[in-house]
């Protein structure tokens, strides 16, 4: 009887279930949406755990449903899902309080507090990152601190994806790759800090067993069978967050190997054998799903949402022969000479984390002239973005991290321009890869490797991760994208002396 893995990503908008076959082509998935996340004031953002349960539910029966496969051809489950969320469980293992997911910043107070306390360069060279809003760590402080009640009755603290899986196993444990994201995690140690925990006060108890992510960690309980149509016994391995899991599926698991993805965000990320540190915490440095590896990440917040805010407030186009109105956009794009006859674009939209760590930097146009038209906007557009991720691959040279392959991911690796834009601007070849879908195929092919389907993560991806285009650099292009992008970087020191003076 064919055998096959599944893996669950517990995203923000919805949870999606992905089987795949022993070949490692993806044989069917399915998704199913949450319920909006409610941001009661401004910078708040919180969703109902339970929500997450319920369309992990649905996902998984739709997808064994769409595959008309029998619960006992699943031979082991791996998870991914979204960081940095903070899901507080009391002594039944009842939910708390809705959590307080990645994009909640409330916690400006407590990362102060926590760095004060620690001191900043000690955090770092504890953690391997700076006291940021998005962290774990600090949404615990300010629930102790604005909700003493609620703090009384918490006696374990998961990470959003751990909580399904404590649902469907009963186990409550998480992985390295995603608890380096807690700021609770040596991350150079791969354990829990206690340094951290003693200053933060915050008790080791509350805290989930921690493993490696094809570590097998549980399996699926007669509760958690009867709600997901699972086998009772199915082993379930840790997984990772969904940065390292999708990382894993475009089989950037060695040193050297690099991906750009851009979606809302742009993340530029990289496989290091060590826990290569930014002493300005301009990126984030994290375990791998892999052992022994490590990742540093930087992050451009307004990457694919820029072309998306220009859409949305200047160019609403009727779908054209079936085509995407973002295909028509960058096909207007295309019109335009490299360089976009001097017009410059700073994706500053929801302020910036690399490389300036400015929550009030502001999105700039610059450069424009009566002779430019929108085609010229939108290939600025796709520049600026590029000159942004380019950023984070100026401070891996600084701290000597190698950068050997670059693969493209996300919604700007389907466009033939921005991936020709990207090469251009990072003077290097660009690889796509066959399979782009993301981090619920890295959780399958971590469970694959719980399975035993192969030996390690690095086979796993040789294996079943298949590179389908290459796009090399224009050399012209490239001499043009460096003197662009020279003058893209003193867009902001003058922006923030306007803004902020």
């Amino acid at each position: 009887m064919q055998t096959y893995v599944l893996g669950i990503d517990v995203g923000t908008s919805g949870t999606r279930a992905l089987i795949m076959g022993r070949d490692g082509r993806v044989f069917v998935s399915a998704t199913a949406e949450h319920e909006p996340f409610s941001s009661p004031q401004p910078g708040w953002a919180e969703q109902r755990p339970e929500d997450w349960w319920r369309a992990a539910g649905i996902a998984i029966h739709k997808a064994l449903d769409k595959g008309q496969l029998r619960r006992e051809q699943i031979s082991c489950v791996g998870f991914s899902g979204q960081m940095h969320g903070a899901v507080m469980l009391d002594a039944r293992g009842e939910v708390v309080r809705p959590a307080l997911i990645w994009c909640d910043v409330r916690t400006e107070k407590q990362c102060q507090e926590l760095t004060e306390r620690v001191g900043e360069e000690q955090l770092i060279r504890l953690t391997c990152n700076p006291a940021l809003a998005n962290f774990t760590a600090t949404k615990l402080l300010w629930t102790r601190e604005n909700e003493p009640e609620n703090w009384k009755r918490v006696r374990s603290v998961l990470l959003p994806k751990d909580y399904v899986r404590f649902r469907l196993t009963g186990e409550k444990a998480t992985d390295v790759a995603d608890a380096s994201g807690t700021l609770l995690l040596s991350v150079a140690r791969r354990q829990w800090c206690a340094e951290v925990l003693q200053a933060a006060e915050i008790d080791r108890s509350l805290l989930p067993a921690l493993y490696e992510s094809a570590e097998v960690c549980g399996k699926v309980s007669s509760v958690g069978a009867e709600a997901s149509g699972l086998s009772v016994g199915t082993p379930v391995v840790a997984g990772a967050g969904d940065q390292a899991a999708g990382a894993v599926g475009m089989g950037i698991v060695a040193p050297g190997a690099v991906s750009a993805t851009i979606g809302t965000s742009g993340v530029v990320f990289a496989t290091t054998d060590r826990p290569a540190l930014d002493p300005k915490g301009r990126l984030h440095t994290f375990c791998h799903a892999v052992p022994e590896r490590w990742h540093v990440m930087g992050v451009t917040q307004a990457a694919g949402l820029s072309l998306r805010w220009f859409r949305d407030q200047f160019a609403r186009l009727p779908t054209v022969d079936g085509r995407d109105p973002y295909e028509q956009l960058t096909a207007e794009a295309a019109t335009v000479a490299p360089g976009a006859d001097g017009l410059l674009w700073a994706p500053y939209l929801m302020g910036e984390r690399t490389p300036h760590l400015d929550p009030t930097a502001r999105g700039v146009l610059a450069g424009l002239t009566a002779s430019h038209t929108r085609a010229h906007v939108i290939r600025a557009i796709l520049e600026g973005v590029a000159f942004s991720l380019k950023d984070t691959f100026t401070i891996f040279a600084e701290m000597k991290v190698p950068v050997k392959k670059i693969r493209l991911g996300g919604g700007g690796a389907r466009s033939p321009l921005w991936r020709q834009i990207q090469a251009d601007v990072y003077g290097q070849e660009v690889e796509m890869v066959e399979a782009e879908e993301g981090a619920a195929f890295g959780a399958a092919i971590l469970a694959g490797v719980g399975a035993k389907m192969w030996p390690s993560v690095d086979a796993a991806c040789d294996s079943v991760v298949h590179v389908v285009e290459r796009v090399s650099p224009n050399a012209a292009n490239v001499a043009l994208m460096n003197a662009a992008g020279n003058a893209y970087r003193r867009i902001y020191p003058a922006m923030k002396s306007i803004f902020l003076s």
